[in-house]
C-alpha cells in the first residue's frame, strides 16, 4: 500500500477512534484494523502510538482552523465575521458526534506524560487567538478583545463538550456581541 494512502487512512481511523472514544481506549491493533493498514506499516509511518496522536491532532487542527475560516470568510463586514466564528461553533456543536475539543480531551488524557500533545495544543490554541486577533482588528475592537473572544469560545467548547448542547455557542455569541460594542453606544 502506497505510504501516503496508509498514512490517512490511518489518520482517518485515529480521528473517528480518538475524538470518537479517547485515546487511551483505543489499542493500534484496532486502528490497524479500523484502517486496513497492516501492523507493520503502521509502525513504519508511525512508531509509537504518541506519534500516531501527534500526528491526528495537528492535522485536525489544520481542518479545524480552515473550515473555520472558509465559513468566516462568507461573510464580508468585520463586525458579522467576529461573530460568524461563534455561528460556526453552534453548528459544531449541533452536528453528529461533537465531544468537545480534542486538544483539551488529548491532553486531559495524555499531558501529564506527553509533551508533544501538549505542544500541539497549545499551538492550535495560539493560532486560534492569532486567528481572533486578526478578525476583531479588522473589526476595529481593541486588542485585548481577542483574548476575551478566545475565552468565550473555548469556554463555549468545552461547556457544550460537557452538556451536549449546542446553546453554549448562542450565549458567547451574545456576550461577543457586547464586547465589540463601540465604548458608549447602546447595547
Amino acid at each position: 500500500m502506497d505510504p501516503d494512502i496508509a498514512r490517512n487512512r490511518l489518520l482517518d481511523a485515529a480521528e473517528e477512534l480518538f475524538y470518537g472514544r479517547g485515546v487511551q481506549a483505543v489499542g493500534m491493533d484496532e486502528l490497524r484494523s479500523a484502517s486496513g493498514v497492516s501492523l507493520k506499516r503502521l509502525y513504519q509511518l508511525f512508531p509509537s502510538k504518541n506519534d500516531l496522536v501527534e500526528a491526528y491532532l495537528r492535522r485536525r487542527d489544520t481542518r479545524w482552523r480552515e473550515a473555520l475560516a472558509a465559513y468566516v470568510a462568507e461573510r464580508t463586514d468585520p463586525r458579522a465575521r467576529v461573530l460568524a466564528v461563534f455561528d460556526w461553533l453552534h453548528d459544531w456543536f449541533a452536528g453528529p458526534g461533537f465531544r468537545g475539543c480534542a486538544f483539551l480531551n488529548a491532553v486531559g488524557e495524555l499531558g501529564g506524560i506527553s509533551p508533544a500533545v501538549v505542544t500541539a495544543a497549545r499551538e492550535h490554541k495560539d493560532a486560534f487567538h492569532r486567528y481572533l486577533a486578526e478578525l476583531t482588528a479588522d473589526a476595529g475592537a481593541p486588542p485585548e478583545a481577542a483574548g476575551h473572544l478566545a475565552l468565550l469560545a473555548e469556554g463555549a467548547i468545552a461547556t457544550a463538550g460537557v452538556t451536549g448542547s449546542p446553546e453554549p455557542a448562542r450565549r458567547a455569541r451574545s456576550a461577543a456581541e457586547a464586547l465589540l460594542q463601540p465604548k458608549g453606544s447602546p447595547a
